[in-house]
């Protein structure tokens, strides 16, 4: 039988150690990334934000899957204090600098994707491009192939306000959403992954949805954005767009789904 103190001891031993973001050069570029490792887990999640989402912004999400799994989130190039990239913005570029990234820091796949917005764009991305390294997928209220317009046909009012308001690194990654939408959907589908899909459904009367004319809103992009992995489990909340900040038991919960059920020190 163990003893209390033994116990303490394996718990303290199993337990991750929370560290801060680090700045480190990897690929001859400064990138900002935080890697939170499991000593007993298998299991790696991986998050990608959302446009001008910085790592602070998945909230207390990665340190409480952390208990379950180890945990790497970063900061895209020009985001936070990662360096700015001269590459493409496109999402298969953005997808083999994580990969990258993650090969740097010796973390290896399979891996639980998880992307917020335009980081579940690419997310899908990545889950097509190299279904051997995706364990599962979650889709925190995401943007999907063909929601959002060619930013040429944006409303010119919302080019020069989004020209004015956004940096330059995330004004060209907005500039090929479309493009990278449909390097998703020219890719074999992952119907064999387990996925999350999760929505924000705001049910107050005064929420107003506000698109400044990026959106398309037809019939037939919404059957194809509804058509989109049949058997995913959909969970819908009353939240915000920013679901991990304002809603993260909901958001943790979803990525634990795809994750083993915690062991537990028992006594004997």
């Amino acid at each position: 039988m163990f003893k209390p103190a033994s116990i303490l001891f394996i718990l303290m031993l199993t337990m991750p150690a929370f560290a801060a973001p680090l700045i480190e050069a990897i690929n001859g570029r400064q990138v900002e990334s935080l890697t939170i490792r499991h000593p007993t887990s298998e299991d790696l999640v991986v998050f990608e934000g959302g446009s001008r989402n910085t790592i602070d912004k998945w909230g207390t999400v990665p340190e409480r899957i952390a208990s379950d799994a180890s945990v790497f989130v970063y900061n895209r190039p020009g985001y936070g204090n990662s360096e700015i990239a001269t590459t493409p913005r496109d999402g298969r570029t953005i997808v083999e600098e994580l990969r990258g990234v993650l090969r740097h820091k010796g973390l290896r796949p399979p891996y639980v994707l998880v992307g917020h917005s335009l980081g579940g764009l690419y997310m899908q991305l990545f889950a097509r491009m190299y279904p051997a390294e995706v364990k599962g997928l979650v889709l925190v209220d995401s943007i999907y192939p063909r929601m959002i317009k060619k930013a040429q046909d944006f409303p010119l009012s919302t080019r020069l306000a989004g020209q004015l308001a956004f940096s330059r690194s995330v004004w060209r990654e907005i500039e090929q959403i479309d493009d990278t939408g449909e390097m998703i959907l020219a890719l074999p589908g992952i119907d064999d992954k387990p996925i999350v899909r999760l929505m924000n459904q705001p049910t107050s009367s005064t929420a107003i949805a506000v698109d400044f004319g990026a959106f398309r809103t037809d019939k037939a992009t919404q059957d194809t954005v509804r058509a989109l992995y049949p058997k995913a489990t959909k969970v819908s909340a009353d939240s915000s767009h920013q679901m991990a900040l304002t809603s993260p038991d909901i958001v943790a919960a979803a990525i634990q789904q795809l994750l083993p059920p915690t062991r537990t020190v028992t006594s004997r």
